[in-house]
């Protein structure tokens, strides 16, 4: 592998990081944050939801940024704007200002989830893509996991530990926004949106330097040619782009309909639910943190090998089989299998959505058209991760979580009639192949 390429790659994915950091973080104060504003079950769930609301906004206006203004300027901005989220929910002194920061942090996770893996799809080779632009899913559960440690550790340091689980993500958004001016622009971005030849040829050059100066130019002009029959035939919203519509819209709403943000989010109440004290059900939540970093790594081996749609089969029967048996556990008070059915849909959902969702987006749609089909898939996401964050407290509230649990099943036996009759295979295909391969002419 290119070390340049990989520490480009890298650089981009840990934005990832600092989403995943930060999404969760919230998880070790929310109920400190609830009893300490007094905060009634609806004004609570606006208050964890601030941050996903800003990721919807983000996502939606990602692609703006991403395509004026190039792939790189819009990922060091990401890092600006973690940075304020950051420090202003940590010093947050009522609760209006507190959720105007968490919704800044989240903007910054929603242009994040747009252009990241899009500008790590546009520099990787076709046979390394999914392993390189799948490392921005393994950041996310390497943040997550840090954010679960670092709620534990911070959690007897007194009555402002909340605002020290919430401020420390400063630190690492620093780094990052510091590293990111070290990277190169996306060759495609220079090709086919600045019409910068030479630029984009010399990043080509760095990016593959044991290719040959045809080699180079016979790739700078089928990316150039592609984006000309692109510009030619219409904008975003055209029958001709209606598949790779579909399914970013798909594989992003049946990642949320399988619960896992409300999951994530709510970790700690979830394992409190079975009898578990909080401190325990704190330290099961650095558990589940563990358990989606292990198995992103064995996602990110197996993406390039097994491929994409091999491993949302795999998700899929995982996901069916984990959350049946939990909610079979609730309406049965079997709690004590409810920690290890937890792992267990943690880990279908790290090996399949959680490794694919990313790399998939950003492959299906045209070089003309990525950063605006991203960011539909992103804001599809990030809609429904606001709307079931909003209102996971109250449905656990007013059902019994068993049934919470069988309509997240039900909803992955969806997922899985999906993959089997509409999900492509796009692994080692080049992106302006995948193109062809869709029916994007």
């Amino acid at each position: 592998m290119n070390s340049r390429v990989f520490f480009w790659s890298l650089t981009s994915a840990l934005a990832g990081f600092l989403f995943g950091f930060d999404t969760v973080v919230i998880s070790g104060a929310e109920k400190t944050i609830q009893s300490l504003w007094g905060l009634s079950p609806e004004l609570h769930g606006i208050a964890m939801a601030s941050a996903l609301y800003g990721t919807v906004v983000g996502s939606l206006i990602g692609g703006w940024p991403t395509d004026r203004f190039g792939r790189k300027a819009t990922l060091l901005w990401i890092g600006v704007l973690y940075l304020v989220g950051a420090i202003g929910s940590a010093v947050a002194n009522n609760l209006s200002l507190f959720i105007a920061a968490r919704f800044i942090g989240g903007l910054g996770i929603g242009i994040s989830t747009v252009a990241a893996p899009l500008y790590i799809s546009e520099i990787a080779p076709p046979r390394l893509r999914g392993r390189l632009a799948g490392m921005f899913q393994f950041n996310i559960v390497f943040g997550i996991l840090v954010a679960f440690v670092s709620n534990a550790l911070l959690a007897g340091i007194g009555e402002n530990a909340w605002r020290w689980m919430l401020g420390v993500a400063a630190f690492p958004s620093l780094l990052y926004a510091v590293m990111t001016l070290g990277i190169p622009e996306s060759p495609r971005w220079l090709l086919s949106r600045k019409g910068d030849r030479e630029a984009g040829i010399d990043v080509l050059r760095r990016i593959q330097p044991e290719a040959s100066d045809a080699e180079i130019q016979a790739l700078a002009n089928e990316i150039i040619a592609a984006s000309n029959i692109e510009g030619k035939t219409g904008g975003f919203w055209t029958s001709r782009l209606r598949k790779p519509i579909l399914l970013a819209i798909l594989i992003a709403f049946f990642n949320q309909l399988s619960g896992i943000n409300a999951i994530l989010y709510f970790a700690p109440r979830i394992f409190e639910l079975t009898g578990l004290g909080a401190k325990a059900a704190l330290l099961q939540s650095v558990g589940i943190g563990l358990t989606n970093l292990v198995f992103t790594f064995a996602g990110l081996w197996l993406i390039d090998r097994l491929g994409r749609r091999t491993l949302l089969y795999i998700g899929s029967f995982g996901y069916i089989s984990s959350l049946g048996l939990t909610a079979w556990a609730f309406f049965t008070h079997h709690y004590s299998i409810v920690p290890a059915c937890i792992f267990a849909f943690i880990a279908a959902h790290a090996i399949g959505q959680g490794t694919v969702i990313w790399v998939f987006i950003s492959e299906i749609f045209p070089n003309r058209h990525r950063a605006e089909g991203q960011a539909l898939g992103s804001f599809t996401h990030w809609i429904f991760a606001a709307l079931l964050t909003t209102f996971f407290p109250r449905m656990v509230s007013s059902f019994p979580p068993g049934y919470v649990f069988s309509f997240f099943a039900g909803m992955m036996v969806l997922q899985l009639i999906w993959v089997k009759t509409m999900v492509p295979e796009t692994k080692n295909v080049p992106l302006e192949q995948i193109q062809k391969q869709l029916g994007i002419e």
